[in-house]
């Protein structure tokens, strides 16, 4: 089974781009260019220079002693939260900016939901001297403030969206839409592996920086060729594919995606694409996403600002429907849970997003021997709030009943 993308851009029949004909132009040139210029050894060496110098890479492969004792096995933690910026988001975006100043391009739009990406978007044209525009739904503004403050010292403008459920979903539409209207001079930076092509397989392989490291680390720590177990959380997806990338064709390396269930895959409020959606066109690709009977976006739900997105990437579409990957579905509680263990039992702060992963853990069967790669994707700084009102929340429940 070929999981990689094809000559048509597609991952089975998932993929492709659909896109506006003022647009089509910048995706076609981008297509027939973007795997030159990541071949390219001027390129890569810049790359390789700034992710060690700049982000902080190589990320440690931690072994975590209260998950591997909860779970009777051997849990690590990929410790993307370590990286400059606070998440895995600026393997991409450095990647993508590099990208953009060699196509010529000399302004910068982003779309974000949690703000990881937004942040680390601005970090990357604060960076490289290029303007960026951020678009970001109101709800996630007010949810994920401290990132917006982060964002504007950083440079960027801040632009909300106020359509829609006023989330991820309406940051990347109005993102789209400021590139119909400046095709020429704009790049747009989008944070997962989702959208067009190229834009999945471009985003994929600048974050499989992530997996190529475990697999040199994974020998070093356990004496083991690769781990036999890798989890991380999928919204549209980056950081799992990231995770995945380099193990897709080892069948023996099981592969674990943890989608935002929400509320319960069956209340009504859920980010759970491969449970509750369904083969249709979004934002630019032909993927899994939740819809009408009619085909319209339904709204997604998740506590994470970083998985409340309707859909998901083409490229954990095709794991889903081949079975290489299995798909866990994750609550809010059992997320912030999870959460809130890592914090107080080990004294790492999880994102949201990254917490669902975690908890996915709880949902599977290991053996004693067993390596349990976990990618933590992002620190929990910007979900303080979050964790703070929930953590009273049981206290204050706890003490009731």
């Amino acid at each position: 089974m070929n999981y990689q993308i094809d000559e048509n851009g597609f991952y089975g029949p998932y993929g492709g781009a659909y896109v506006p004909e003022v647009l089509f132009s910048n995706i076609e040139n981008l297509g027939e260019s973007y795997q030159a210029v990541l071949n390219d050894p001027g390129f890569q060496k810049e790359l390789s220079r700034l992710l060690k110098l700049y982000v902080g890479r190589e990320t440690p492969l931690y072994p975590s002693p209260y998950l591997s004792g909860l779970y009777q096995t051997n849990v690590f933690l990929k410790r993307e939260d370590l990286c400059h910026s606070g998440s895995h988001k600026i393997n991409n975006t450095l990647g993508q900016v590099l990208i953009a100043k060699r196509l010529g391009k000399t302004r910068i739009v982003a779309e974000t939901g949690a703000g990881s990406h937004g942040v680390a978007t601005a970090m990357a044209c604060a960076l490289l001297k290029l303007p960026c525009f951020i678009y970001m739904g109101e709800v996630d503004i007010k949810r994920q403030f401290p990132n917006v403050e982060r964002m504007r010292l950083l440079g960027a403008t801040v632009v909300p969206a106020l359509s829609g459920s006023k989330t991820l979903k309406d940051a990347t539409n109005e993102a789209f839409r400021d590139w119909i209207n400046n095709p020429v001079d704009t790049f747009y930076v989008i944070g997962s592996v989702v959208g067009p092509h190229p834009y999945p397989d471009m985003v994929a392989q600048l974050q499989s920086v992530i997996s190529r490291e475990i697999l040199r680390q994974v020998p070093d720590l356990t004496g083991k060729v690769m781990p036999d177990h890798v989890v991380a959380c999928v919204g549209g997806g980056s950081n799992a594919a990231g995770s995945f990338y380099h193990f897709l064709n080892s069948p023996e390396v099981k592969l674990i995606a943890a989608e935002a269930a929400g509320k319960g895959l069956d209340s009504g409020f859920t980010a759970a694409a491969t449970f509750r959606g369904k083969e249709g066109i979004l934002h630019g690709s032909k993927t899994k996403f939740m819809q009408t009977k009619e085909g319209q976006v339904l709204e997604a739900h998740s506590i994470s600002a970083g998985l409340d997105y309707p859909g998901i990437g083409p490229l954990h579409a095709w794991l889903h429907d081949t079975g290489r990957a299995q798909f866990i579905a994750v609550t809010d509680d059992e997320a912030l849970d999870a959460g809130l263990a890592l914090s107080e039992m080990e004294g790492i702060i999880p994102a949201i997003e990254s917490a669902h992963a975690l908890a996915a853990l709880s949902h599977l069967d290991f053996k004693p021997d067993d390596v349990v790669v976990v990618c933590l994707s992002g620190r929990g700084d910007k979900d303080l709030e979050t964790y703070i009102q929930y953590s009273n929340f049981k206290k204050t429940s706890h003490e009731n009943i």
